[in-house]
């Protein structure tokens, strides 16, 4: 077990009590709710990468791609309005099935 140097704890120390403010939990609330959007760019879309070179390119590509996903977001039903889409059962479902024993209602899937 080692102990950082005093600088290092004291400013440990500093941050977590400033983390404890409701100005710095305001501000992170922001970045939280960003977060999950920035995660579908770099993820679901390819925006870690992109098709095009030079700073200009990049961006046209960028702003063009944002616009699709809110168009596709504009697009759905709202969440009262849709309905689950069940998945097929799994494997190990349908040995369950087989053999009658009973499968957990939080399963929801086809055939059950």
């Amino acid at each position: 077990m080692g102990f950082p140097p005093r600088e290092l704890r004291d400013l440990q120390l500093r941050v977590r009590a400033e983390q404890q403010t409701p100005e710095w939990k305001t501000r992170y609330a922001v970045r939280s709710g960003v977060e999950s959007t920035v995660n579908e760019f770099a993820h679901g879309h390819g925006m870690r990468r992109c098709r095009y070179r030079g700073q200009g390119k990049v961006h046209v590509q960028h702003v063009l791609t944002a616009i699709a996903v809110n168009i596709e977001r504009l697009g759905g039903l709202s969440p009262t309005e849709e309905a689950p889409t069940p998945r097929q059962p799994t494997a190990f479902q349908n040995y369950l099935d087989q053999r009658e024993i009973a499968r957990l209602k939080s399963w929801r899937t086809l055939g059950s």
